[in-house]
């Protein structure tokens, strides 16, 4: 057994090759190994978002705070609140983030597969975020 203390990890910001605005993330298991199963808690700021991107096995996310938006390649803009689960299929386009005027925290949970959880892909535009 193995216990890590809440804080005992650095936090980091998100690249800007991968998000638009400013995003925190908060690494919380196998954050750099190429272990099964990878996840981080996110913060998004107002109006900040990820890039487009696809994960190998999928993607769960587990909303924890504030207010935020996902969407799907050629799908619509949902709106996500705390305590909704979010799960994009394997190879699945989508983004994630904040609402345009309230932060947002999910918990990013993600399978590895030959030691790639994700690709990241262009940005997306203050249109396709539906800014305002």
């Amino acid at each position: 057994m193995e216990i890590i203390p809440a804080g005992s990890r650095p936090s980091g910001r998100g690249p800007a090759d991968w998000f638009t605005g400013t995003v925190r993330i908060d690494p919380l298991m196998n954050p750099f190994d190429a272990a099964r199963v990878q996840g981080a808690t996110v913060t998004f700021e107002p109006g900040a978002r990820t890039a487009w991107h696809t994960h190998p096995l999928g993607q769960t996310l587990l909303v924890t705070a504030g207010r935020g938006r996902v969407c799907r390649w050629g799908g619509e803009i949902e709106d996500i609140r705390p305590g909704d689960v979010v799960w994009f299929a394997p190879g699945e386009k989508h983004w994630h983030g904040a609402a345009p005027d309230v932060a947002m925290t999910h918990v990013a949970i993600q399978e590895v597969e030959n030691g790639q959880v994700v690709d990241w892909l262009e940005q997306v535009s203050d249109a396709d975020y539906g800014a305002t």
